[in-house]
């Protein structure tokens, strides 16, 4: 349980790193501007046709009752906004990654270097770099939606579907925003997806320390944009306290990673 008070603590970390130094915090906050106006749109288009989709898709309740039509589908018209909702969270952070990866990149590189010692740098050209951003997100938006269609479908079980598939589905969005976070300090330091995502399992409370309470406040209009900049830079700081082992020296099967203490 330790561990999910360092996670959140990094978090804050991040906070007040951009709140000290306002000129990057209006840096990042560019490019969740622009997703921001954009995603907005498709929730609200979801919002007003979430009903119609669901007509659509049970024609065989056409010929039900009051009340029973009515509550069946107004109950997966809210499964089916839930579900976008929760899609919306995760591949918000990969979107606008993608859209200010020049931004983020920058502001975690000016991070390390207020840290101190060495400033990584991938030395790739910015196409690459984007090239590389957007296929790993794509696998990680991959998985979300597997992961999305199972809690989905475990939504239907009465009281279950209710109170421990929601719990669930933040873990699992907070689990994959951190990894989504920390790829902009890691994708620097040649770490790949596969190996990254090894790296949060072996501190899993951590992540989710991070990445839960993160998840949770980007439900709320407008937070995810202004907390950005602040969890890019939490997330560098979380990044330099993990021991990564070097790529040639990487097993198949990585044991588990620790943190290493000032």
């Amino acid at each position: 349980m330790h561990d999910l008070g360092v996670g959140f603590g990094y978090l804050m970390k991040g906070q007040r790193w951009v709140g000290g130094h306002g000129r990057w915090f209006g840096f990042g906050l560019l490019p969740g501007l622009v997703t921001l106006v954009l995603y907005t749109a498709a929730l609200v288009s979801l919002g007003y046709g979430a009903d119609d989709l669901t007509a659509w898709a049970t024609p065989f309740a056409d010929d039900w009752t009051t009340p029973w039509q009515g509550l069946f589908r107004g109950f997966l018209t809210a499964l089916v906004f839930t579900f976008g909702l929760f899609l919306a969270v995760i591949t918000f952070t990969a979107v606008t990654l993608l859209v200010g990866q020049p931004f983020y990149e920058s502001l975690s590189e000016q991070v390390d270097r207020s840290e101190g010692g060495d400033v990584p740098e991938s030395g790739l050209p910015l196409w690459r770099e984007l090239w590389i951003s957007a296929r790993d997100s794509l696998r990680v938006v991959a998985r979300v939606v597997l992961y999305g269609v199972l809690l989905f479908a475990l939504g239907f079980i009465p009281v279950v579907g209710q109170t421990v598939v929601p719990a669930i589905g933040f873990c699992v969005s907070g689990f994959f925003l951190a990894e989504e976070l920390t790829a902009v300090a890691l994708q620097r330091r040649g770490v790949e997806l596969k190996e990254r995502l090894a790296l949060l399992r072996g501190r899993r409370l951590l992540t989710l320390g991070f990445g839960v309470p993160l998840t949770l406040a980007f439900l709320v209009p407008f937070v995810a944009v202004f907390l950005m900049p602040g969890a890019v830079a939490g997330a560098t700081l979380m990044v330099r306290d993990l021991e990564v082992p070097p790529d040639d020296t990487a097993a198949p099967a990585p044991a588990p990673y620790s943190f290493s203490k000032d």
